[in-house]
């Protein structure tokens, strides 16, 4: 189930998007390198932490600002076109 708990600023939605294209791009990147490059390998994992906490941290910051409705089993997402919060359970 998907229902429409609330919206974003275009600035907002920027942000997050951001942080969305980077988390993938690492994330495809980590599929391909190995341990071998041990100093390329050790930035991807801390880039990997920081975005994740980066993105974490959005998600809290704007569900406080704005009381987003929430679910135990359930999360959010943002339609990119429309700057839409979704609740997703």
């Amino acid at each position: 189930m998907k229902r429409l708990v609330g919206n974003v600023t275009p600035e907002e939605k920027n942000e997050i998007q951001t942080l969305f294209e980077r988390r993938n791009g690492l994330n495809e990147l980590s599929k391909i390198l190995t341990a071998d490059n041990t100093e390329l390998y050790e930035k991807l994992v801390k880039d990997l932490g920081e975005t994740g906490t980066k993105f974490q941290s959005w998600w809290d910051r704007m569900a406080q600002k704005y009381k987003w409705e929430s679910a135990e089993n359930g999360n959010w997402e943002i339609n990119f076109e429309t700057n839409e919060i979704y609740l997703v359970i």
